[in-house]
């Protein structure tokens, strides 16, 4: 029995496609926590045991673990609570649960930068990294999904590379890191919650194929899109004012201004890419596949 976490979400209901395609023929049955089931398709509803709830709930993640083997763990974006609540306070009831439940095998979803000069000082990631120690802590073989930021935080940007061919972020214009398309990390957790041969904790990386900077982003946008687009640099002070302007919670806020500023001072940039750490998917691809589609709509 394995148990998904955040189905609905970007790398969630990629993962959950992956794990119904491959289950049947691994006898594998599956279980989801999702608030809304409603927000399941109909189909994977008739396949898969639902557990209504947050799986940040004592209740929810004691009724979902109930003779599991394997956790997919995600948590969800909260703006409402300080970082440290968001991940580590998110968690720690699903982390009290595991060993009761006789849970083996936990993969989830965190972060680069473990082991870098500026890990402990890195906003949401340093938030992630130590709830990793809380799981690979209760017991569990764990594996972290160490990823860089995803390809689709641009569709949150698809309004104004549409209406004005701008996108904006904090770093260096030619600052180059790794970037990873969500699909590729689901298929990682897939293979891994799949075979659950590995022991004790590590940690992942998913790197995609090559390692890009704003600019290079701008180029592939404008060749793929035909039209042209270019990087905008902004401010971390006006970062930090837009964002409280949102009505986002003080401390989540900072802790998105010092992921940033890690970030540009090279936080994704300690791990090698190697056949093992690359993932597949370009950012041509990904623009032509997923972009280019909400761009023209």
């Amino acid at each position: 029995m394995i148990v998904i976490t955040a189905p609905t979400g970007n790398i969630g209901r990629h993962l959950l496609a992956l794990l119904l395609e491959s289950a049947p023929a691994r006898r594998e049955e599956l279980r989801v926590i999702v608030r809304d089931p409603a927000r399941l398709p109909d189909t994977v509803r008739e396949r898969v045991e639902v557990v209504t709830g947050s799986h940040g709930d004592a209740a929810v993640v004691d009724r979902a673990f109930d003779g599991a083997d394997a956790v997919f763990w995600l948590v969800p974006p909260d703006s409402s609570r300080t970082p440290d609540e968001a991940f580590r306070g998110f968690t720690r009831p699903a982390a009290s649960a595991l060993a009761p439940h006789g849970v083996g095998h936990v993969v989830g979803v965190s972060a680069l930068g473990r082991g870098t000069p500026v890990a402990g000082r890195a906003g949401l990631v340093t938030a992630s990294l130590a709830m990793d120690d809380l799981l690979s802590g209760s017991g569990v073989a764990y594996r972290a999904l160490a990823n860089p930021s995803f390809f689709e935080n641009l569709l949150e940007e698809t309004d104004s590379i549409r209406e004005q061919g701008v996108f904006s972020d904090v770093v260096d214009a030619d600052r180059k890191a790794p970037l990873v398309a969500v699909a590729d990390i689901a298929a990682v957790a897939a293979g891994l919650l799949l075979d659950r041969s590995w022991t004790g904790s590590d940690s992942v990386p998913v790197l995609g194929p090559q390692d890009l900077s704003p600019n290079d982003l701008a180029r592939v946008m404008t060749e793929r899109l035909g039209r042209p687009v270019r990087y905008e640099r902004q401010a971390l002070d006006d970062l930090r004012t837009t964002l409280v302007g949102h009505g986002l919670d003080r401390e989540f806020v900072e802790g998105i201004v010092e992921m940033k500023r890690a970030k540009d001072g090279g936080l994704d940039a300690g791990v090698t890419r190697t056949p093992r750490t690359a993932s597949p998917t370009t950012f041509e691809q990904w623009v032509a596949q997923t972009l280019k589609p909400a761009v023209l709509s």
